[in-house]
């Protein structure tokens, strides 16, 4: 399959395979040196991933190094890949990450703490499909999008967490064109994610205009925002 496959990144081909148990990533670029960690599963893929060490984890997504992840779900009956898609870096916050319950202390890594990645609080546009539902998408609709979201790399991780909350909370909406209000009614929830932001009309207002500012939405007048991300 990754032999076929190319880099959501730059478009090149082929993604190589790294040796094996090499600690940073699975596969890497060629071209652009964009590396990624590939997570199989014989069936749908779900709102968790099991991954590893979850201390590791969160130092990786502290320190910018966690690699790009890739996410096959497959039929091996009829020997069919049903979805391919990848999560880039810069979507991965703390929050993506949920701690597992240590090992019993009966097992032969009794103690170790292992993570999940939690899908679902990764905004749409954070996962790209190569295929989704058996279809090979266009190659230019992926290398754009993974292109749309690359100012969030670089962020610090409160400025990358508000630019994701915002853009859950625009999904929510389903919405192709919203208003300002439309996403007030989010007041709440934000301010419970943030406690300590007492401004919190006065940040999202901040953030839609930040997102305006970077192509990720259109404003058309009047407190009316438009979606580009599709």
């Amino acid at each position: 399959m990754l032999r076929e496959a190319y880099c959501p990144s730059c478009g090149r081909q082929p993604v190589v395979k790294y040796p094996n148990n090499k600690p940073v990533a699975d596969f890497f670029c060629v071209g652009c040196s964009e590396e990624y960690e590939l997570k199989s599963k014989n069936g749908l893929v779900g709102n968790k991933i099991v991954d590893g060490a979850y201390r590791t984890m969160l130092e990786k997504i502290l320190l910018e190094t966690a690699p790009n992840f890739l996410f096959l779900n497959y039929d091996p009956q009829n020997l069919k890949v049903n979805n391919f898609f990848v999560i880039p870096k810069h979507f991965f916050t703390t929050e993506v990450v949920e701690k597992r319950k240590p090992l019993s202390p009966t097992a032969r890594r009794a103690g170790w703490v292992g993570c999940n990645i939690l899908l679902k609080n990764i905004p749409a546009s954070g996962k790209i499909h190569l295929i989704r539902d058996g279809v090979i998408q266009p190659q230019e609709d992926v290398t754009s999008t993974w292109r749309k979201t690359l100012f969030l790399r670089g962020q610090s991780i409160e400025k990358k967490g508000w630019f994701i909350d915002i853009m859950n909370c625009i999904e929510k909406l389903q919405l192709k064109t919203f208003t300002l209000s439309d996403v007030y009614q989010f007041e709440k929830e934000l301010a419970l994610k943030h406690p300590l932001n007492k401004h919190i009309r006065d940040k999202i207002r901040q953030q839609l205009q930040m997102l305006r500012d970077r192509n990720y939405l259109e404003f058309t007048g009047k407190g009316t925002y438009s979606c580009l991300r599709e």
